[in-house]
Protein backbone atom coordinates (compact mmCIF):
# COMPACT_ATOMS: atom_id res chain seq x y z
CA UNK A 1 0.00 0.00 0.00
CA UNK A 2 1.01 3.81 -1.12
CA UNK A 3 0.28 6.38 1.59
CA UNK A 4 0.40 10.01 0.07
CA UNK A 5 -0.83 13.46 1.58
CA UNK A 6 -0.10 15.56 -1.46
CA UNK A 7 -2.86 16.59 -3.87
CA UNK A 8 0.41 16.14 -6.87
CA UNK A 9 1.41 12.73 -5.60
CA UNK A 10 -1.91 11.26 -5.23
CA UNK A 11 -3.14 12.55 -8.49
CA UNK A 12 0.43 11.58 -10.32
CA UNK A 13 -0.30 8.12 -8.83
CA UNK A 14 -4.13 7.35 -9.78
CA UNK A 15 -3.00 8.67 -13.19
CA UNK A 16 -0.77 5.42 -13.46
CA UNK A 17 -3.50 3.17 -12.92
CA UNK A 18 -6.36 5.02 -15.24
CA UNK A 19 -3.50 4.80 -17.78
CA UNK A 20 -3.75 0.69 -17.44
CA UNK A 21 -7.41 1.08 -17.87
CA UNK A 22 -8.26 0.22 -14.21
CA UNK A 23 -11.20 0.94 -12.48
CA UNK A 24 -11.09 2.81 -9.12
CA UNK A 25 -13.12 2.30 -6.00
CA UNK A 26 -12.38 4.72 -2.79
CA UNK A 27 -13.57 4.50 0.52
CA UNK A 28 -13.08 7.82 2.75
CA UNK A 29 -12.70 7.95 6.31
CA UNK A 30 -12.04 10.03 9.63
CA UNK A 31 -9.64 6.69 10.54
CA UNK A 32 -9.99 5.03 13.70
CA UNK A 33 -11.15 2.28 11.59
CA UNK A 34 -12.92 -1.02 12.61
CA UNK A 35 -14.98 -4.07 10.90
CA UNK A 36 -17.31 -1.70 9.72
CA UNK A 37 -15.12 0.05 7.61
CA UNK A 38 -13.37 -2.92 6.14
CA UNK A 39 -16.64 -4.06 4.86
CA UNK A 40 -16.55 -0.99 2.90
CA UNK A 41 -13.04 -2.14 1.87
CA UNK A 42 -14.84 -5.31 0.75
CA UNK A 43 -17.29 -3.89 -1.15
CA UNK A 44 -14.91 -1.66 -3.02
CA UNK A 45 -13.27 -5.02 -4.40
CA UNK A 46 -16.17 -6.24 -5.73
CA UNK A 47 -16.73 -3.41 -8.09
CA UNK A 48 -13.46 -1.71 -8.88
CA UNK A 49 -9.79 -2.72 -9.84
CA UNK A 50 -7.96 -0.20 -7.29
CA UNK A 51 -9.00 0.50 -3.92
CA UNK A 52 -8.23 3.99 -2.36
CA UNK A 53 -9.11 5.32 1.32
CA UNK A 54 -8.69 8.26 3.05
CA UNK A 55 -8.05 8.65 6.41
CA UNK A 56 -9.04 12.63 6.93
CA UNK A 57 -10.93 14.14 10.36
CA UNK A 58 -12.89 16.77 8.64
CA UNK A 59 -13.14 20.17 10.59
CA UNK A 60 -15.91 21.78 8.48
CA UNK A 61 -18.01 18.70 9.84
CA UNK A 62 -17.97 19.55 13.49
CA UNK A 63 -19.91 22.33 15.62
CA UNK A 64 -18.68 24.44 18.30
CA UNK A 65 -18.26 22.27 21.25
CA UNK A 66 -17.70 18.98 19.54
CA UNK A 67 -15.46 16.32 19.87
CA UNK A 68 -12.80 17.19 16.68
CA UNK A 69 -10.06 17.49 19.55
CA UNK A 70 -10.43 14.55 21.20
CA UNK A 71 -11.32 12.17 17.93
CA UNK A 72 -9.76 9.02 18.31
CA UNK A 73 -6.57 9.32 15.65
CA UNK A 74 -4.81 5.84 15.22
CA UNK A 75 -3.17 6.29 11.98
CA UNK A 76 -0.55 3.51 12.27
CA UNK A 77 -3.06 1.09 13.83
CA UNK A 78 -5.27 1.95 10.59
CA UNK A 79 -2.38 1.28 8.06
CA UNK A 80 -2.06 -1.73 9.72
CA UNK A 81 -5.19 -2.72 9.09
CA UNK A 82 -5.37 -1.61 5.38
CA UNK A 83 -2.45 -3.06 4.47
CA UNK A 84 -3.83 -6.47 5.72
CA UNK A 85 -7.35 -5.71 3.17
CA UNK A 86 -4.99 -5.63 0.49
CA UNK A 87 -5.60 -1.00 0.12
CA UNK A 88 -3.61 0.18 -3.10
CA UNK A 89 -3.11 3.64 -1.82
CA UNK A 90 -4.27 5.98 1.47
CA UNK A 91 -4.65 9.53 1.01
CA UNK A 92 -3.92 11.44 4.63
CA UNK A 93 -4.09 15.30 3.59
CA UNK A 94 -4.03 18.02 6.24
CA UNK A 95 -6.34 20.61 7.12
CA UNK A 96 -3.75 22.86 5.43
CA UNK A 97 -3.85 20.89 2.33
CA UNK A 98 -7.76 20.47 1.88
CA UNK A 99 -8.64 24.01 3.00
CA UNK A 100 -5.01 26.36 2.07
CA UNK A 101 -7.57 29.29 2.24
CA UNK A 102 -9.47 28.26 5.87
CA UNK A 103 -12.50 26.93 6.47
CA UNK A 104 -13.81 31.03 6.46
CA UNK A 105 -13.16 31.04 2.80
CA UNK A 106 -13.65 27.88 1.58
CA UNK A 107 -16.58 27.24 -1.03
CA UNK A 108 -19.10 24.75 -0.11
CA UNK A 109 -21.92 22.47 -1.26
CA UNK A 110 -24.85 21.94 0.26
CA UNK A 111 -28.00 19.97 -0.50
CA UNK A 112 -31.00 21.89 0.45
CA UNK A 113 -33.66 19.99 2.14
CA UNK A 114 -32.05 16.77 3.46
CA UNK A 115 -29.11 18.67 5.29
CA UNK A 116 -31.49 20.42 7.76
CA UNK A 117 -33.40 17.69 9.59
CA UNK A 118 -32.61 15.17 12.10
CA UNK A 119 -28.98 15.13 12.30
CA UNK A 120 -28.81 18.21 10.10
CA UNK A 121 -30.91 20.26 12.88
CA UNK A 122 -29.37 18.68 15.49
CA UNK A 123 -25.50 19.56 14.26
CA UNK A 124 -25.72 22.63 12.38
CA UNK A 125 -24.07 22.70 9.70
CA UNK A 126 -22.47 19.15 9.87
CA UNK A 127 -23.83 17.99 6.86
CA UNK A 128 -22.30 21.03 4.70
CA UNK A 129 -19.09 20.01 6.16
CA UNK A 130 -19.64 16.02 4.91
CA UNK A 131 -20.97 17.24 1.36
CA UNK A 132 -18.20 20.29 0.90
CA UNK A 133 -15.37 17.07 1.97
CA UNK A 134 -16.63 14.64 -0.20
CA UNK A 135 -17.04 16.61 -2.94
CA UNK A 136 -13.90 17.46 -2.86
CA UNK A 137 -12.27 14.49 -2.16
CA UNK A 138 -14.60 13.21 -5.31
CA UNK A 139 -12.51 15.58 -7.06
CA UNK A 140 -9.30 14.64 -6.48
CA UNK A 141 -9.53 11.09 -6.33
CA UNK A 142 -12.39 10.47 -9.25
CA UNK A 143 -13.13 7.15 -8.77
CA UNK A 144 -15.50 4.99 -10.59
CA UNK A 145 -17.24 4.14 -7.29
CA UNK A 146 -17.42 4.61 -3.72
CA UNK A 147 -19.12 2.89 -0.64
CA UNK A 148 -20.59 4.48 2.14
CA UNK A 149 -21.72 2.48 5.57
CA UNK A 150 -25.53 2.54 5.50
CA UNK A 151 -25.24 3.15 9.65
CA UNK A 152 -26.01 7.01 8.63
CA UNK A 153 -28.70 6.68 6.12
CA UNK A 154 -29.53 10.12 6.13
CA UNK A 155 -25.80 11.08 5.12
CA UNK A 156 -25.86 8.07 2.35
CA UNK A 157 -28.94 9.68 1.03
CA UNK A 158 -27.44 13.26 1.07
CA UNK A 159 -24.55 12.36 -0.91
CA UNK A 160 -26.54 10.47 -3.39
CA UNK A 161 -28.18 13.26 -4.34
CA UNK A 162 -24.96 15.20 -4.45
CA UNK A 163 -23.70 13.14 -6.88
CA UNK A 164 -27.37 13.27 -9.26
CA UNK A 165 -27.54 17.16 -8.72
CA UNK A 166 -23.67 17.87 -9.96
CA UNK A 167 -23.57 15.32 -12.40
CA UNK A 168 -20.61 13.16 -10.97
CA UNK A 169 -20.10 9.99 -13.07
CA UNK A 170 -19.53 8.60 -9.37
CA UNK A 171 -21.84 5.14 -8.50
CA UNK A 172 -22.73 4.86 -4.31
CA UNK A 173 -22.69 1.54 -3.33
CA UNK A 174 -24.50 1.81 0.02
CA UNK A 175 -22.89 -1.13 2.56
CA UNK A 176 -25.22 -2.59 5.29
CA UNK A 177 -24.49 -1.54 9.32
CA UNK A 178 -22.01 -3.79 11.10
CA UNK A 179 -22.78 -4.46 13.91
CA UNK A 180 -21.17 -6.24 17.31
CA UNK A 181 -22.78 -9.60 18.89
CA UNK A 182 -25.27 -7.38 21.19
CA UNK A 183 -26.39 -5.76 18.12
CA UNK A 184 -24.69 -2.21 18.45
CA UNK A 185 -24.09 -0.52 14.83
CA UNK A 186 -19.88 -0.48 14.76
CA UNK A 187 -18.22 3.58 15.38
CA UNK A 188 -14.91 5.02 16.10
CA UNK A 189 -17.27 7.00 18.79
CA UNK A 190 -18.25 3.43 20.49
CA UNK A 191 -14.47 3.47 21.88
CA UNK A 192 -15.50 6.59 24.42
CA UNK A 193 -18.05 4.14 25.61
CA UNK A 194 -17.81 2.42 28.92
CA UNK A 195 -18.60 -0.95 29.57
CA UNK A 196 -21.83 0.53 31.26
CA UNK A 197 -22.73 2.62 29.04
CA UNK A 198 -21.82 0.01 25.61
CA UNK A 199 -24.35 -2.22 27.17
CA UNK A 200 -26.74 1.32 27.68
CA UNK A 201 -25.93 1.77 24.30
CA UNK A 202 -27.57 -1.46 22.77
CA UNK A 203 -30.90 -0.58 23.61
CA UNK A 204 -30.84 2.08 20.77
CA UNK A 205 -30.71 -1.13 18.21
CA UNK A 206 -33.24 -2.84 20.48
CA UNK A 207 -35.55 0.17 19.83
CA UNK A 208 -35.14 0.18 16.54
CA UNK A 209 -36.28 -3.57 16.33
CA UNK A 210 -39.44 -2.61 18.83
CA UNK A 211 -40.96 -0.03 16.75
CA UNK A 212 -40.13 -2.27 13.38
CA UNK A 213 -42.06 -5.11 15.11
CA UNK A 214 -45.07 -2.76 16.10
CA UNK A 215 -45.40 -0.88 13.11
CA UNK A 216 -46.50 -4.67 11.39
CA UNK A 217 -49.43 -4.07 13.93
CA UNK A 218 -49.97 -0.24 13.92
CA UNK A 219 -49.07 2.50 11.96
CA UNK A 220 -50.06 5.19 14.58
CA UNK A 221 -46.36 6.53 13.71
CA UNK A 222 -46.20 9.56 16.82
CA UNK A 223 -47.88 6.93 19.36
CA UNK A 224 -45.46 4.24 18.43
CA UNK A 225 -42.21 7.38 17.92
CA UNK A 226 -43.57 8.72 21.37
CA UNK A 227 -42.95 4.99 23.24
CA UNK A 228 -39.79 4.58 21.19
CA UNK A 229 -38.53 7.82 22.85
CA UNK A 230 -39.16 6.94 26.67
CA UNK A 231 -37.55 3.23 26.13
CA UNK A 232 -34.33 4.80 24.64
CA UNK A 233 -34.24 7.61 27.71
CA UNK A 234 -35.57 4.90 30.15
CA UNK A 235 -32.23 3.01 29.33
CA UNK A 236 -30.12 5.80 30.29
CA UNK A 237 -29.17 7.55 27.16
CA UNK A 238 -31.34 10.51 25.71
CA UNK A 239 -33.14 10.96 22.88
CA UNK A 240 -32.02 13.30 20.10
CA UNK A 241 -34.58 11.98 17.62
CA UNK A 242 -36.33 8.80 16.86
CA UNK A 243 -38.52 8.97 13.63
CA UNK A 244 -40.43 6.59 11.22
CA UNK A 245 -39.80 8.33 7.66
CA UNK A 246 -40.39 7.48 3.85
CA UNK A 247 -37.05 5.44 2.75
CA UNK A 248 -36.86 7.32 -0.27
CA UNK A 249 -37.51 11.43 1.03
CA UNK A 250 -37.12 10.96 4.45
CA UNK A 251 -40.18 12.61 4.95
CA UNK A 252 -42.52 11.73 7.74
CA UNK A 253 -44.14 8.80 6.74
CA UNK A 254 -47.83 8.04 5.79
CA UNK A 255 -49.59 5.38 5.99
CA UNK A 256 -49.31 5.25 2.23
CA UNK A 257 -45.70 4.54 2.81
CA UNK A 258 -44.88 1.09 2.13
CA UNK A 259 -41.09 1.41 2.12
CA UNK A 260 -40.20 3.17 5.47
CA UNK A 261 -36.87 3.57 7.58
CA UNK A 262 -36.48 4.44 11.43
CA UNK A 263 -33.98 7.23 11.92
CA UNK A 264 -32.53 7.57 15.59
CA UNK A 265 -29.96 9.53 17.71
CA UNK A 266 -28.98 9.50 20.84
CA UNK A 267 -26.34 10.53 23.52
CA UNK A 268 -25.02 7.67 26.01
CA UNK A 269 -22.26 9.03 27.98
CA UNK A 270 -19.70 11.65 25.75
CA UNK A 271 -20.95 9.42 22.72
CA UNK A 272 -23.62 10.52 20.18
CA UNK A 273 -24.95 7.70 18.16
CA UNK A 274 -26.87 6.91 15.48
CA UNK A 275 -29.33 4.20 13.83
CA UNK A 276 -31.53 3.22 11.89
CA UNK A 277 -33.42 0.26 10.84
CA UNK A 278 -35.73 -0.16 7.10
CA UNK A 279 -38.87 -2.09 6.99
CA UNK A 280 -40.57 -2.75 4.37
CA UNK A 281 -44.75 -3.15 4.96
CA UNK A 282 -46.80 -4.93 3.13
Amino acid sequence: MKTVNSITELRSVLKSFRDKGLTIGFVPTMGNLHQGHLSLIDAAKHHADVIVASIFVNPMQFGVNEDIDNYPRTLEQDQTKLIAANVDVLFTPTPEIVYPKGLDKQTFVEVPGLSGSYCGESRKGHFRGVTTIVCKLFNLVQPDIACFGLKDFQQVQMIQTMVEDLSMPIQIVPVATKREVSGLAMSSRNSYLTATEKQQATHLYQTLQWVKHRLSESQDFEHIEMIARSKIDASGMRTDYIDICNAKTLEPATVEDKELVVLAAAHCGKARLIDNIQIELN
